[in-house]
């Protein structure tokens, strides 16, 4: 690969990356119309990467290309959320259970220092540190599994559904619950009890799966 495909290839990449962070923040909702000269000129590129990263995005289910036209923002919606969480039903448990079996005394101690310090913030109320800190915890979790296939899987969904994660905890009533559910799951994952692990984690994303249902506006029907 020659330097001139090298920098196409790594503006291309940032391309698709400030899209895709567009999209899943919502600063493109959900039926937005987007135009490869408009995002030229939005982001001060050629149209070269623009189609790259739409193509892209395209494979990923965010946006359908039109010929001749642009592209139409698929986002995330309703439907996929669902499919996202139950995915991570199983996956969450997956890993919860392989950290049980694999942990070592420095996982342990990440992952105490993430629960007793998120018992600190709900006793304060901080919302946004807790927001970094439930992230942290799940990472924690993933790479005490040690499975990299395991732990990339799981922080694309991650990635994904990130707007409504954060909104799951801007509910009060949900914030002190889900910090309890880490507790459990770390409490099962240091007495090295597999299946434990495993169920409680699976409940906790279920948990906050209804939580979101309860909090987002409801589905319109035909």
């Amino acid at each position: 690969m020659t330097v001139s495909d090298e920098n196409r290839h790594s503006l291309g990449s940032r391309v698709y990356h400030r899209l895709e962070d567009a999209i899943l923040s919502g600063t493109y909702p959900i039926g937005a119309s987007l135009t490869e000269l408009g995002l030229c000129s939005d982001l001060g590129v050629s149209r070269t990467p623009v189609r790259d990263a739409l193509a892209r995005l395209e494979q990923e289910g965010l946006v359908r290309l039109i010929p001749n036209k642009g592209a139409v923002v698929l986002g995330i919606g309703s439907s996929d959320l669902v499919d996202i969480y139950r995915m991570r039903m199983r996956l969450e448990g997956l890993a919860a259970s392989m950290a049980a079996d694999t942990r070592t005394e420095k996982d342990l101690e990440t992952l105490r220092d993430i629960v007793e310090l998120s018992e600190f913030y709900v006793a304060r109320g901080d919302a946004h540190r807790l927001r970094d800190l439930d992230s942290d915890f799940h990472e924690a979790v993933y790479l005490a599994g040690g499975s990299r296939m395991l732990s990339s899987t799981l922080s694309a969904l991650h990635r994904k559904i990130g707007a409504y994660r954060a909104l799951s905890l801007t509910d009060p009533g949900r914030v002190p619950d889900s910090v309890r559910e880490h507790r459990e799951i770390f409490d099962a994952i240091e007495r090295k009890d597999a299946s434990a692990a495993d169920c409680l984690a699976a409940r906790h994303v279920e948990s906050a799966l209804n939580n979101l249902l309860r909090l987002l506006p409801p589905r319109k029907t035909s």
